[in-house]
């Protein structure tokens, strides 16, 4: 297997010490490996994106010593591939028009809880609208044993979880017609013929229903690891919405060497390239060649 690995920023501001963690354990897995290590701007949500905040995570990628082996893919710029695969799934009568709010959604529960800013559906449009106009389209997912899928994560170990009872008919475009964050990675990574995922375990719990997708268009799975996520002071994920700072582009060797503390690992070193030198030899002893 040639190794492909990437590292998939969200352009809605400036890298902080969080995303520096997912970018250097995605960047050492791939050089651990001698594979590729590829940049993928997620910029599919479109509202979400503030000007320049692409252009700024690649210039500090790159004085941080990451530079992608290939183009950086840009989401924006893939629509045509989104659609060919919806139009795969319709065809295959694996996804429905859906017209509820997420009000009346939340309304149906009796105990509704939130996953990634979404609720778990309860299958209300699976039959037919009811009178009302589509708004959304979503993912049958099975029922039964069937509903339960599992993989092993290369950090976190042995994970399973219960489409039908945890998340329910997932949405792949939006309300507001813009492409759902599922669909969007599950093409891109095997348009990219991605082999090994890295990120955060903040998205761990969105592997299951990446994994389904995978199954429903005929793509192969790509090996998961999902490392722990930095917190702040009272401990919520460090993030732009709970202030995190950005990147100090002029002290790259001190935040590198934290965030290779944060997984485990440890790379003391005066220049870029003794640290990666040093760094993807650990990792290596870590998670294999």
């Amino acid at each position: 297997m040639t190794y492909r690995g990437r590292f998939a920023p969200s352009p809605t501001g400036p890298l902080h010490a969080g995303s520096l963690v997912s970018a250097l354990a995605s960047f050492l897995d791939a050089r651990a490996r001698g594979g590729s290590w590829i940049v993928r701007i997620e910029d599919v949500d479109a509202p979400r994106t503030v000007p320049g905040a692409a252009d700024d995570i690649l210039a500090t990628l790159a004085h941080f010593g990451m530079h992608s082996d290939e183009t950086p893919v840009w989401q924006s710029e893939r629509g045509a591939a989104y659609q060919a695969a919806f139009e795969r799934l319709q065809a295959a009568g694996f996804i429905y028009p859906c017209g509820c709010t997420r009000r009346e959604i939340a309304d149906s529960l009796v105990h509704a809880h939130a996953r990634h800013a979404t609720l778990a559906y309860p299958g209300t449009c699976r039959n037919g609208l009811h009178g009302k106009p589509a708004r959304a389209w979503r993912l049958r997912v099975p029922d039964g044993d069937a509903a339960r899928i599992s993989f092993v994560d290369r950090w976190q170990g042995p994970q399973t979880q219960d489409l039908a009872t945890d998340v329910g008919d997932f949405a792949l475009k939006r309300a507001d017609g813009l492409w759902a964050y599922q669909l969007a990675v599950v093409v891109d990574d095997a348009d990219a013929d991605i082999t090994h995922v890295v990120r955060g375990a903040d998205l761990l719990d969105s592997t299951a229903r990446q994994v389904y997708l995978q199954q429903c268009l005929g793509v192969p799975t790509p090996l998961y690891l999902h490392v722990p996520v930095v917190n702040n002071g009272i401990g919520e994920k460090l993030s732009k919405q709970t202030g995190a700072a950005p990147l100090d582009r002029h002290a790259p060797l001190d935040a590198l060497v934290e965030a290779a503390r944060h997984l485990g690992i440890e790379a003391s070193a005066d220049t870029l390239d003794a640290f990666y030198r040093a760094a993807t030899a650990e990792w290596a002893k870590r998670f294999g060649r």
